[in-house]
């Protein structure tokens, strides 16, 4: 039996044939996937009077909301402090003809705009399944100098927590379709949901999800708390510190990396977030009890 061949669909799904089996019953129908696609993260930037350009990272993530994946994988990792330092966003034509116009994005910054290549060492290759994806050192979140948390603030209601997922899953438009993708919400001081995003990578889900407040001009995420319907490892900590968010939560558990990092920096981190019930490794003053 013949499958077809994958055609990208709306709202990051992609319909396919499919044979499905059930009680050992074979029956041909038609269902839906979530989009899987390269997008290849250029800068340009001037270095001693001449403008280059380098390519800086190559994710596999759900078509959509590009823009916002590439301002928050710059920011978080240094590269750049504001939307303001990017004076145009291009689409290039792939070096590699397989892959299509629409899968590069080059981020143009001004000429003013100094950038420090040391922020990012790592392997510039991620994939939308990986974890500490190459990072070799901590010292390249220091030399950013840009990681300040209120080490008390903000404080939030322990019981308040438990409900977060369940208004997560609410708004996952494209997991309801495709049931293959991870979420990332942004929630305010008092509970309410901000943002979502989603992406079969959950770093590009957390990316899309800073890019999108830094480009809407949302400076300072110092009182909000970061939800991810996944685990939680370093490179997703380092995300929400380099961000400005002091409290990362997820539905599932966090890596013994995750939480070295947390403790270091001073952030708060979440993990196994239910109903009434959930896990501090690290922050536990920013929680508080007195509502049971």
């Amino acid at each position: 039996m013949s499958v077809m061949v994958p055609q990208r669909g709306a709202q990051g799904s992609t319909p396919v044939s499919i044979v499905r089996v059930h009680r050992n019953e074979p029956k041909a129908t038609e269902d839906k996937v979530a989009t899987e696609e390269p997008l290849e993260i250029q800068l340009s930037f001037v270095r001693k009077g001449i403008r280059v350009v380098k390519s800086v990272s190559v994710t596999m993530r759900t078509p959509g909301h590009d823009h916002e994946l590439a301002a928050g994988f710059l920011h978080t990792e240094g590269v750049i402090s504001s939307a303001a330092a990017v004076e145009e966003w291009e689409e290039t034509e792939a070096a590699d003809p397989a892959r299509s116009k629409g899968n590069v994005l080059r981020a143009v910054l001004r000429d003013d705009v100094a950038v420090d290549l040391r922020t990012m060492e790592r392997n510039f290759y991620m994939t939308s399944s990986c974890g500490v994806c190459g990072k070799t050192s901590l010292e390249a979140l220091r030399v950013t100098g840009r990681i300040s948390l209120d080490p008390d603030l903000p404080v939030w209601d322990a019981a308040r927590i438990g409900g977060l997922p369940a208004a997560l899953r609410a708004d996952q438009v494209i997991f309801e379709t495709t049931g293959g993708l991870h979420a990332a919400g942004l929630f305010t001081a008092d509970g309410a949901l901000l943002a979502v995003r989603e992406d079969v990578g959950r770093h590009n889900a957390v990316d899309k999800l800073i890019g999108s407040q830094l480009l809407n001009g949302a400076a300072d995420l110092g009182s909000c708390l970061l939800l991810v319907s996944g685990r939680t490892s370093f490179e997703l900590v380092q995300k929400a510190v380099m961000a400005g968010i002091p409290i990362l939560a997820a539905v599932g558990a966090p890596s013994s990396l995750a939480i070295d990092l947390a403790r270091q920096f001073g952030a708060t981190l979440l993990g196994f977030v239910g109903r009434e019930r959930f896990n501090i490794y690290s922050g536990a003053q920013r929680i508080s009890f007195e509502n049971p």
